[in-house]
């Protein structure tokens, strides 16, 4: 995989939940993929939130950031006209604070792919024109 990998939500909770009708699938991908994986910090608020039920998952979440396996590059604050844009322009979607950031992100790194669940990345543009790159799973 050419570029850095974005990680969204979906395969977040299911790497940490073997609950997930995706667990195996996104094991198995992530073991393909270069590490670190980056993401922003509503992804791990939204993770962190629905793993509330899992015992250990949100604390896991962290681990691994804490670890090193997850990097957080992106600040919002100093993003936060084009996220806002970005949720403006998908309100009929609609686009989570997370989306936007994981859309912004790949604006900033041209050469990134996202690894998510959510097919909503199937109708997100970059820079208005630009199809966003999705790691298979």
């Amino acid at each position: 995989m050419k570029g850095p990998v974005l990680l969204d939500t979906g395969p977040l909770v299911a790497l940490l939940n073997r609950r997930e009708r995706t667990h195996a699938q996104v094991k198995a991908a992530l073991e393909q993929l270069p590490s670190p994986l980056f993401t922003a910090e509503p992804v791990l608020a939204e993770a962190m939130f629905l793993l509330r039920a899992v015992p250990g998952g949100p604390e896991r979440v962290l681990h691994l950031v804490r670890d090193g396996l997850i990097r957080l590059p992106f600040a919002i604050e100093t993003e936060v006209a084009a996220v806002l844009a970005l949720m403006t322009r998908y309100a009929d979607v609609p686009m989570s604070l997370a989306d936007a950031c994981l859309v912004r992100m790949v604006e900033l790194m041209p050469d990134a792919s996202v690894l998510t669940l959510d097919s909503d990345f199937r109708i997100y543009r970059a820079r208005k024109s630009r199809v966003i790159q999705l790691v298979d799973l």
